[in-house]
């Protein structure tokens, strides 16, 4: 069971954009997550009349490792880790480390 999924609420806890928080829009590959507004490079786009693209600068969010960010606790306001827990059902559901409490899924 991912411990990050998409549309969860999560903060940065290394790198450039230390602090800052967002939600993950994409899971890209196996470890990589992209988080709307973090990581924002610009990059050199060439103009091509067939697709009607425009070329210039435009800013664009890239991918980052999920070990670089944590889960984020609305309760305490910090970042916070996960655990998988079993019900007595038999379902899994993931809970925060700190108190316990089920994430809720968005």
């Amino acid at each position: 069971m991912n411990k990050i999924r998409k549309g969860d609420e999560v903060i940065v806890i290394a790198g450039r954009d230390k602090g800052k928080r967002g939600t993950v829009s994409v899971k890209a590959e196996n470890e990589r997550l992209v988080v709307d507004g973090i990581n924002l490079v610009k990059k050199h786009v060439k103009p091509n009349p067939m697709k009607g693209v425009t070329g210039g600068i435009i800013e664009k969010t890239m991918s980052l490792h999920q070990s670089n960010v944590a889960i984020f606790n609305a309760a305490t306001g910090k970042a916070d880790r996960v655990a998988i827990k079993q019900l007595d059902n038999g379902t899994k559901v993931r809970v925060f480390k700190s108190s316990g409490e089920e994430i809720k899924v968005a």
